[in-house]
């Protein structure tokens, strides 16, 4: 599990990653990332067989924190993952979001 700048998230969408909002779905619906599936922390072990293996994942959440713990849990797994520091706040720093 590898930490990205909020900034170089949309480089990492562009090129085929799926992005995974790990917040709830109330949150979910109030705004999220375009192309960004909602699969909650809550929820994620329930997912994680059905996550595509072939493709990066790209984990965020409202600050940093729970995309860590989700990235490291996905990575003892086999899968690819990245987390964006500083969450959704900090990509709404560097989007018109």
């Amino acid at each position: 599990m590898r930490l990205i700048a909020a900034s170089t998230l949309d480089d990492y969408r562009r090129s085929g990653a799926y992005l995974i909002d790990l917040r709830t779905k109330e949150e979910y619906e109030q705004g999220h990332i375009p192309g960004a599936v909602n699969i909650p922390y809550d929820f994620l072990e329930d997912y994680k067989k059905r996550l595509p293996r072939n493709r990066l994942l790209v984990l965020y959440c409202e600050w940093g924190t729970t995309s860590i713990l989700a990235g490291r849990k996905l990575s003892q797994y086999g899968y690819d993952v990245l987390s964006v520091n500083g969450g959704l706040q900090a990509y709404r720093r560097f989007s018109n979001m």
